[in-house]
C-alpha cells in the first residue's frame, strides 16, 4: 500500500467514524428533548452543533422557523444578562 492509498483509506475511516459519532449525538439529543417544548428542543440541538436544516428535520419544522426561534432565544438570553443587542 503506497502513501496515497493509505491516506485515502485513513480519510475514509475517519469519515465513517465521524458520521457514527454524529448519529450518536443526534440520538442522545433526541432522548434529551423528549417531552420538551419545540424551542427547548431547538436550543438543545443547536448547542449540540446541528445546523438549522438538521434541527428542522429533527423537530419537523422549517429551517426558517428554527432560525427565528434561535434568534428569539438569543435575544431573550441577552436581555436576561443585561446585554444590549442590535436595535
Amino acid at each position: 500500500m503506497n502513501d496515497n492509498q493509505f491516506s485515502q483509506k485513513l480519510d475514509d475511516t475517519l469519515a465513517k467514524i465521524g458520521s457514527k459519532i454524529d448519529a450518536l449525538i443526534r440520538l442522545r439529543v433526541l432522548e434529551m428533548t423528549e417531552g420538551k417544548s419545540q424551542s427547548d428542543q431547538i436550543w438543545l440541538f443547536h448547542v449540540a452543533g446541528l445546523s438549522p436544516k438538521e434541527i428542522a428535520a429533527n423537530v419537523r419544522t422549517s429551517p426558517n422557523t428554527v432560525r427565528v426561534v434561535l434568534s428569539n432565544l438569543r435575544k431573550a438570553r441577552r436581555d436576561r444578562h443585561g446585554k444590549k443587542g442590535k436595535k
